[in-house]
């Protein structure tokens, strides 16, 4: 079983009293391969053990028809206490991937233990990928952290988000009741060249989340990362609109990443709705300057 050695995790080592941390049903696996075939790139393989689930590529993308869409499903509907959760994607050379979630990805309430999901992407010479999930809500006394490495060939493009939720604000106001999130992405060559790693660590019980430079008067957090050419990665910086306006509910900026790595771009919102309004604007301009196309609109459902 994976040991994870993260100082904020050393008071949450004690195993849940029924089903143990990582054991059948809780320890969730879901590995997905693309590669180009002809005109169109396609799932070639596909291994899933629950709690996770993929079931098959969709095609629903109007403006990039030759693109599989996958959506990651919980088949427990959230996260829970032990829970590991092992998620890998490979896209090869000149193949495309779209992979997102069914809905956000939920993390309850725990009396022992934590919640861990560790990624790993790997994108071959001109590969693209767009991992584009749901938020994550970490409602009370949870404990949620999640690690991820993505290799990424200095020719190919990674638009990777993450949203994070305050908590079921809407829900008897819970906001910033969890014990801790944790988050990283590391960023490497295929060679093994670490160009760059960034960690967010929240435990609002300890340190107060609302204070200047960090979350202020804002609720909900969007991360996004592009790993990209240099090229790409400075016409999308040129587009980024970083005029602050407090009266929209949420604030944006993006900056350059180390090593030429990419950019990282990120939004502080009241309401989950701006902040992916803000994303939005972000995958728009990187699948324009990378792929010429246009993004789907909205899902109704989503």
């Amino acid at each position: 079983m994976r040991v994870t050695k993260a100082p904020e995790l050393a008071r949450y080592q004690g195993d849940p009293g029924l089903a143990r941390s990582g054991s059948p049903g809780k320890h969730g696996i879901l590995h997905l391969e693309f590669a180009r075939s002809g005109d169109r790139s396609v799932l070639t393989h596909l291994r899933r053990q629950a709690p996770l689930l993929a079931q098959q590529a969709l095609y629903w993308d109007e403006y990039l028809p030759a693109m599989p869409c996958v959506f990651m499903i919980t088949t427990s509907g959230c996260v829970v206490q032990g829970d590991r959760l092992d998620f890998s994607v490979s896209v090869g050379p000149a193949a495309m991937a779209h992979v997102t979630t069914q809905a956000a990805t939920k993390v309850h309430q725990m009396d022992a233990g934590f919640a861990e999901q560790s990624t790993r992407l790997q994108l071959a010479d001109d590969a693209y990928l767009e991992l584009l999930p749901g938020p994550v809500i970490p409602q009370r006394h949870s404990r949620f952290t999640s690690s991820t490495t993505a290799t990424v060939a200095a020719n190919a493009t990674a638009l990777i988000a993450e949203f994070v939720a305050p908590g079921r604000k809407h829900h008897g106001g819970e906001l910033f009741q969890y014990d801790f999130y944790s988050s990283a992405l590391t960023l490497t060559r295929p060679e093994g060249t670490v160009l760059c790693t960034e960690k967010l660590v929240s435990e609002p019980g300890r340190h107060p989340v609302r204070q200047a430079g960090v979350m202020g008067e804002f609720d909900v957090l969007g991360n996004v990362t592009l790993a990209a050419p240099v090229r790409l990665a400075e016409a999308v910086l040129d587009q980024v609109d970083m005029r602050a306006n407090s009266s929209a509910g949420c604030m944006a900026g993006a900056s350059r990443l180390p090593n030429d790595a990419g950019l990282v771009y990120k939004v502080l919102g009241k309401e989950t709705e701006p902040v992916k309004g803000k994303v939005r604007e972000f995958w728009r301009l990187v699948r324009h300057e990378a792929l010429g196309a246009r993004i789907p609109e909205p899902r109704w459902w989503a």
